[in-house]
């Protein structure tokens, strides 16, 4: 008896070997075609990560899917170094930290496009399409005519840089490492390789040229072709039955079939012959024992769980036997994997019911696959198989699921049970904050080189999953030179918002405040002792001015009113006439970080710049105090006194850059190359007169005292004391009045 069973994998491969199997239609194809029937599928697997190996299958993957890669280039590891301040008298600190580039290979076919990427289960790429980790990525879809990636050409050059056309791969460059241990992360990604969706003709006219398949695979999210294409199709025959036809010049795929109207066959006929079954009917009917492993349990990639592997199963009590696991390597929802383990088990169990049927009338139209039915009796059945024979034509009837009008009450639809797909945790996929930056000078603490600009960067972010931006600079041209990573430590910023009224830098001010909004509302100030302030906490740089602070109220949302204050720090006492709302405030710890001054122009129109992966646009700042750091301080204590004669004698106490405290018995050292005073009498910007001096002190005799109160009455005197690269903020003598 010829069996001829309809599976598309078996006519698949008869097709092409014609003779073999000729023109004939079937749901199977005899193991002498295929091989022995124990033959399997691809399993599911668990997400893999991306590895580097030779002769590892690279798959196709059709719809989306969430797929490993393979590593097919890579440079060495990168050393990167940045030194931050340790704040004062405390030392720097090196970190380093270390970038590589490198290339995955995906897929065998091209693809649309890329979506979110893991990264050791993290997401490295979110769903808006920027990278978590400072670097940049490429994408090479996998067309006939893509071209060499530029960095692998220009490493590996021209004539050594495959263009890899037809294969989708992903370009790394300088990713931070930082997150993964300073190691290439197990990376997975998801492939989005029909956005539009797509049908079975996709995946096998991709293989075979000649082919009609057009089915519409509308359960089904995404598939991964990796093994051979007659695997592929029997893994997806159990969901979608297929029927097929390689009797003609093209091999035809289709649905199984389900004619709108039966063939009705006629009464059966009775056999002369006892030996045949029926014999004084024509028809023996029988119902298969429950199958030992029934097709129960459907396991698959889960859409909605990251594309995680989840498993479904059939409603209803258990069948005998170990269940079946069917693997399906295909991305589907959690609805769709009950639904179709649901329409496979209803098959199994439905077609365990078999009728053997004698005819010597048959229409031309009935062949094997054909849907037919039966006098007197209530159903639809499918040909599984024919044998011709003197007696007539004996065919093996197995029954079709009923639905519609054909299904027993409440005995066809599949029932609405709740579908769950597993608890998951997934990544939290934030968009990457812009960064923000405050850029200023500060007063030489006294360590270190006092012969170079000390610029500082306070470069910070409203969001916690910030990763840190590139610092640049820009000279005034509009032209970014990078200087350094800012690191992923936030600086504290925020801004003023109320005025700050002046004070004396000499005493606390406990009558003022000031009430800052942080940009971090999650961020907070703390509080400081006298000692600790004398050490140096709590310093804040608002405006122009180097503040301190005893007190940090919170006053919720990050707000902070700042109370106890210390003004005019570090030499600032020129700025402590008022502040307004909406300046700058920084705390002045051990985050902002420390600039080369080399690279860093002390010009009005240097500026600094930062840009992170959520900064669609450099975010810049001037600098502040900029040229403070080699500014002599303002001398103090200023004297002048009428001696007997008639002479007026000044004088003052000098300071210097970096001695913060005095020292008893000694006096602060220079840190100029000479000490030079310049006194001017008149207005500051047009002087009538200007002496010079290397002492602390100027006598003017009596006829030069008369001779300016005659030319200019009621002037005043000022002195600033000349540094090596600047001089110093006026400091009022006396006045002629």
């Amino acid at each position: 008896m010829a069996t001829l069973v309809f599976s598309a994998v078996g006519t698949l491969v008869g097709g092409p070997l014609g003779g073999a199997v000729g023109a004939l239609v079937g749901r199977q194809v005899d193991s002498a075609i295929l091989g022995s029937g124990n033959r399997h599928g691809p399993r599911l697997k668990e997400l893999e990560a991306t590895t580097s190996s030779y002769g590892s299958v690279l798959p196709r993957y059709y719809g989306a899917m969430r797929v490993p890669g393979s590593i097919i280039w890579a440079t060495d590891l990168v050393e990167h170094s940045a030194t931050e301040s340790g704040g004062k008298n405390q030392p720097s600190v090196t970190t380093y930290s270390y970038t590589a580039s490198f290339a995955v290979a995906l897929a065998s076919r091209p693809i649309a496009g890329i979506g979110r990427i893991w990264a050791d289960g993290n997401l490295l790429r979110g769903a808006d399409g920027r990278l978590k980790s400072n670097g940049s990525m490429r994408v090479h879809l996998g067309h006939g005519n893509q071209a060499a990636d530029p960095l692998i050409a220009e490493i590996e050059g021209p004539d050594s840089s495959p263009a890899y056309r037809g294969l989708a791969y992903v370009v790394f460059e300088d990713l931070v490492l930082g997150d993964f241990f300073n190691r290439i992360p197990a990376l997975t990604f998801e492939v989005l390789a029909d956005p539009d969706g797509f049908s079975l003709h996709d995946v096998v006219g991709e293989i075979i040229d000649e082919v009609d398949a057009d089915i519409p695979l509308g359960e089904l999210g995404g598939w991964s072709l990796e093994g051979s294409l007659a695997d592929s199709l029997r893994q997806l025959d159990p969901i979608y039955p297929l029927d097929t036809d390689s009797g003609t010049d093209r091999l035809t795929i289709a649905r199984e079939r389900l004619q709108a109207a039966p063939y009705l066959l006629p009464e059966p006929a009775i056999s002369v012959d006892d030996g045949d079954f029926g014999a004084a009917s024509g028809f023996a009917r029988k119902r298969a024992p429950a199958l030992s492993s029934p097709p129960e349990i459907l396991r698959y990639y889960d859409i909605e769980r990251d594309y995680l592997p989840g498993l479904q199963r059939a409603v209803g009590r258990s069948g005998p036997g170990q269940p079946v696991t069917i693997e399906l390597p295909a991305a589907m929802t959690a609805a769709n994997a009950r639904l179709v383990s649901e329409r496979i088990s209803r098959k199994a169990d439905w077609s365990r019911d078999r009728i053997a049927w004698r005819t010597t009338e048959l229409h031309m139209s009935i062949g094997p696959g054909s849907i037919v039915s039966l006098p007197d009796r209530q159903g639809r059945w499918r040909v599984m198989e024919w044998e011709w024979r003197d007696s007539g034509v004996e065919l093996t009837l197995a029954r079709v699921v009923p639905t519609g009008a054909d299904a027993p009450l409440g005995g066809s639809a599949i029932p609405p049970v709740p579908v769950d797909s597993g608890r998951l945790n997934p990544p939290v996929d934030l968009p990457p904050p812009q960064s923000a930056v405050t850029a200023f000078e500060l007063p030489w603490d006294g360590t270190g080189n006092g012969d170079a600009p000390a610029p500082f960067a306070a470069v910070s972010s409203g969001g916690s999953n910030w990763k840190g931006s590139i610092i640049y600079v820009d000279h005034g041209d509009g032209q970014l030179h990078a200087l350094q990573p800012s690191g992923r430590s936030r600086s504290k910023i925020g801004t003023m918002q109320t005025a700050l009224p002046a004070a004396s830098p000499h005493l606390f001010d406990r009558t003022s405040w000031a009430v800052v909004q942080l940009l971090d509302p999650s961020m907070e100030l703390p509080g400081a002792t006298g000692r600790q302030l004398a050490m140096g906490a709590n310093r804040a740089l608002v405006g122009n001015e180097i503040i301190q602070f005893v007190e940090a109220i919170a006053l919720g949302d990050g707000l902070f009113r700042l109370k106890t204050l210390l003004r005019g720090r570090g030499g600032t006492e020129a700025a402590t006439a008022g502040h307004q709302a909406g300046e700058d405030f920084v705390l002045l710890d051990s985050r902002p970080v420390a600039l080369d001054p080399s690279s860093v122009a002390s010009s009005p129109e240097t500026r600094i710049a930062v840009i992170g992966q959520g900064d669609d646009e450099p975010v810049t700042s001037p600098i502040a105090l900029q040229g403070v750091t080699l500014k002599p301080l303002c001398p103090v204590h200023p004297r002048a006194v009428t001696l007997p004669g008639g002479s007026l004698e000044m004088c003052w106490t000098r300071r210097a850059r970096g001695a913060w405290q005095w020292l008893d018995g000694v006096d602060a050292p220079l840190h100029e190359q000479s000490e030079v005073y310049r006194i001017t009498y008149g207005p500051l910007n047009a002087p009538v007169m200007t002496w010079e001096t290397g002492q602390p002190s100027l006598t003017l005799d009596p006829a030069l005292v008369a001779q300016l109160e005659a030319e200019a009455p009621g002037g005043s005197f000022h002195v600033r004391q000349s540094g090596s690269y600047a001089s110093s903020d006026p400091l009022f003598l006396i006045s002629l009045s």
